[in-house]
């Protein structure tokens, strides 16, 4: 049993390894990037890829989970730390990108809408899910009196629209803003507006 175990485990940690390289090689190269980018990157075979994916699809949209997965222990962190207010608390969640997808374009996600549409619904359903923490955050923020009375399902939706915009049309590109900076502007904005 102990044998099969470690079976497990060595095969967990290949998978986060190859998903964990995956990001800077999507850095650099975007949706264009190959298996073989991965397999430079990660330092193993382009074989050994496919033994845990079975197609750069399949790797993608494995990423996706495992980039949103990410931003909620990023998102745990937040919430743990007891020398941050509620307000700050709220804006560091919306606004949680770890380290090192900084750098992501993810003004580029648009291209998935065509191209890899299942990717692209994984994207969505990820953004519109998981909102637990900041909507306990928005009410706990009305009950102390730093957040003005809001309908938390409003702000769930704007914040929503805004990311999806991002994704959907090219205009990040256009304007030379990465997806961070454009990140921090909307969080910004929405805490903004909010506090009294």
């Amino acid at each position: 049993m102990a044998r099969r175990d470690s079976s497990i485990m060595a095969e967990m940690d290949i998978r986060s390894e190859i998903l964990s390289a995956t990001i800077p090689v999507f850095n650099k190269k975007g949706i264009k990037f190959t298996m073989d980018d991965v397999a430079k990157e990660v330092g193993i075979s382009k074989k050994t890829i496919y033994t845990v994916f079975a197609d750069k699809q399949e790797l993608v949209y494995d990423m996706v989970d495992y980039c949103f997965d990410s931003i909620k222990k990023s998102e745990e962190r937040v919430m743990k730390n007891a020398g941050l207010t509620t307000i700050e608390k709220l804006q560091a969640i919306l606004g949680v990108l770890p380290d090192g997808y900084k750098d992501i374009d993810f003004a580029q996600l648009y291209i998935l809408r065509d191209k890899y549409p299942r990717i692209y619904s994984r994207v969505e359903e990820r953004l519109e899910s998981g909102w637990d923490t900041t909507i306990e955050l928005l009410r706990r923020g009305m009950e102390e009196g730093v957040v003005r009375q809001i309908d938390t399902a409003i702000v769930k939706v704007m914040f929503e629209a805004t990311l999806e915009q991002f994704f959907r049309r090219d205009v990040l590109v256009k304007n030379k803003i990465s997806y961070s900076d454009a990140l921090a502007q909307v969080v910004d904005i929405i805490c903004n507006g909010i506090k009294l």
